[in-house]
């Protein structure tokens, strides 16, 4: 038996470097899934290639009404929603903060911010009810960043957002510790993700040095894993993991040390 044998789990951004290796985590633990994305025929591809039972819902994670209509689909498909993976992100270019333009900075904060509001506005009233009706509330992973817990030159916008999505994570996991939630925070360094790619491929310097340049201030020199953050959001998310609310946790090979 999984760890997640028989739970509902709510991923967004699920065809993405970490929301695909979650889906794939969970799914291999025994769990359900609910999955969104924005791009409807990549997510039905990605949703194909699981056996467990899934859901889906394309849409944009910066307007509420697909926030909702998630954890609608969660309680009709499968009578409650058990874990959220709150996961959608971008990022803005690699420039200094003057150089962020107004419309990328409102989007920055849209989807990464205000999509993780929105998400947990919706959730954690389900997940309230359940622990009124039965005894077992739920639980909400927020997937931050490591730049939500320090300075991050050249991503200052992408930095703001993520400060939010902590402060997010702790006021509300204070507000319903008692409640039969637990929320927490996972905070990566850089992965190695379709957006780390595409960093590497924007400083049109070769791969090995755009590396080392992105990996500078990290002692460990390297980028992190997509299996390596995936094993700390699966911590946060496991059951047996009960008394651990309102933490974020740092995935940064070292940064925090230093």
């Amino acid at each position: 038996m999984g760890r997640f044998d028989g739970m509902t789990v709510l991923i967004t951004g699920a065809t993405g470097g970490l929301g695909s290796g979650a889906a794939k985590a969970f799914a291999a633990e025994g769990a359900r899934l609910v999955l969104s994305d924005l791009d409807e025929p990549a997510l039905k591809d990605f949703a194909a290639m699981f056996d467990t039972e899934t859901a889906t819902l394309a849409g944009n994670i910066a307007d509420e009404t697909l926030s909702e209509d998630l954890v609608t689909l969660a309680v009709e498909k499968f009578g409650r929603l058990d874990i959220a993976v709150n996961n959608a992100g971008i990022v803005h270019s690699f420039v200094r903060l003057p150089q962020v333009t107004p419309d990328e900075a409102r989007r920055v904060i849209e989807v990464d911010l205000l999509g993780v509001f929105y998400a947990m506005k919706h959730q954690i009233p389900q997940m309230e009810r359940q622990f009124k009706d039965c005894g077992k509330g739920g639980v909400i992973v927020n997937v931050a960043s490591v730049a939500g817990l320090s300075g991050a030159p050249k991503l200052s916008v992408y930095a703001a957002a993520k400060h939010g999505v902590v402060g997010l994570t702790k006021s509300a996991a204070a507000e319903y510790a008692s409640k039969g939630l637990r929320i927490n925070a996972v905070c990566p360094a850089h992965t190695r993700t379709a957006m780390v790619d595409g960093f590497v491929r924007s400083t049109g310097a070769p791969q090995a040095d755009a590396l080392a340049e992105l990996t500078r201030g990290v002692p460990m020199k390297r980028v992190a894993e997509v299996e390596e953050i995936i094993a700390g959001l699966l911590f946060l998310a496991d059951p047996a993991n009960s008394f651990m609310t309102g933490h974020a946790l740092a995935l940064d090979g070292g940064i925090g040390a230093i």
